[in-house]
């Protein structure tokens, strides 16, 4: 079975997981990235995006470099934005489909995923998911992400 890791991350923790999964189990990897690219300030990016959140606005992304024909499973990574999935990832669940392939998803946030699983099920089937808790740029349990990357 091919995989590839498909992900978006504002502040790095989201991409720091994708890269472990990728270098320990030799899996393809693409980063999501807006077309107009977000502020540096993340208080700006706060505001700005806060006020969007209900609207589920679909932004434009960056052209991908791959063809997901390709893959049979893809783990999905998104960091919370409150309390769903970030626009750049919502983005791209808009734009392809992926309910043909197994979809098993990991979730970074600073303590609640909401109802983020909710939101992804929306635009394709999961197959699992693992919520992924951190303290600042430090993981809450690293023990329990090291045993589910075993697991794939």
């Amino acid at each position: 079975m091919k995989t590839l890791i498909i992900y978006y991350s504002y502040t790095k923790n989201t991409e720091k997981i994708a890269q472990k999964i990728a270098e320990l189990k030799n899996y393809d990897i693409l980063k999501l990235e807006p077309l107009t690219d977000y502020s540096t300030d993340y208080q700006q990016v706060v505001a700005e995006e806060e006020a969007k959140m209900n609207s589920e606005e679909i932004v434009a992304l960056k052209p991908i470099n791959v063809d997901l024909k390709q893959y049979d499973r893809i783990i999905l990574g998104t960091p919370v934005w409150w309390y769903t999935m970030a626009p750049v990832v919502r983005s791209f669940l808009h734009t392809h489909n992926l309910n043909d392939k197994q979809v098993i998803v990991f979730i970074t946030n600073g303590g609640w995923l909401g109802h983020t699983v909710n939101d992804i099920k929306k635009y394709c089937e999961i197959e699992s998911y693992i919520n992924l808790p951190f303290n600042g740029d430090k993981i809450k349990d690293a023990q329990a992400l090291s045993d589910w990357i075993n697991s794939l």
